[in-house]
């Protein structure tokens, strides 16, 4: 993880400055890095916020960007499924993206094993202190950041090389192009609403890859 914490650490200050710059007072601002702890769906709910968009909307927003909390879940729950049921609770609190991706190329095979608890832990500690540290930092020197320093765009090149990390395969690498000429043909919609439209887009493509476009079967180790 400490490959990737100088892009988390840029992408937390970056939201947190946001937070109160979308008018979100100290407290609230706080409650939504801690409680929340979700950075896609934190900077897409601002404008909406700032923008005073419907509940449901804000809800359908936050819901459509975290829907692939919903594919990492599944697979680690064949890695901690066998956990007390509080102890699940907290394991999910501090899943994360990256998280997902460096934990699975570790542990390939989907079945427990003792070691794996202790990695876990060890790599949200650090991708939690690097987004946390940084988002507290730009709530409370918001104010003290002037908007000319276009911290807006700095976040933008945060997010892109996190995610770039995230494209592993050619269907990943499809459902993302899909999804960023979706945003661009629906961005005269009101309220955002283009980033609902790229989301589903990419999670449809994707659907439709996984049917028609299974992954290569492993190839059998030669027996000795």
């Amino acid at each position: 993880m400490v490959g990737v914490s100088l892009g988390i650490s840029a992408w937390g200050l970056v939201t947190g400055v946001a937070m109160i710059k979308s008018g979100l007072s100290v407290p609230l601002a706080l409650a939504m890095s801690l409680l929340v702890f979700a950075g896609s769906s934190q900077l897409a709910s601002l404008p909406l916020i700032a923008a005073g968009a419907p509940l449901w909307v804000l809800w359908a927003t936050a819901f459509c960007v975290n829907l692939r909390f919903v594919i990492f879940s599944a697979h680690w729950r064949l890695y901690f499924g066998h956990l007390p049921f509080w102890q699940r609770m907290r394991v999910s609190y501090f899943a994360a993206d990256l998280n997902y991706v460096i934990f699975l190329r570790r542990f390939p095979d989907m079945k427990p094993a003792p070691e794996q608890l202790p990695y876990y832990w060890g790599g949200v500690a650090l991708n939690w202190s690097a987004w946390q540290v940084p988002s507290i930092a730009g709530i409370f020197l918001a104010n003290q950041v002037p908007t000319e320093w276009g911290l807006g765009f700095a976040g933008i090149l945060a997010l892109l090389g996190l995610s770039y990390s995230l494209l592993s395969d050619k269907g990943t690498w499809i459902s993302a192009g899909v999804a960023s000429c979706a945003a661009v043909a629906a961005y005269a919609l009101p309220l955002r609403l283009n980033i609902v439209v790229a989301i589903a887009a990419a999670v449809a493509v994707g659907l439709l890859l996984e049917q028609f476009m299974p992954p290569p079967p492993k190839k059998l180790e030669a027996r000795s």
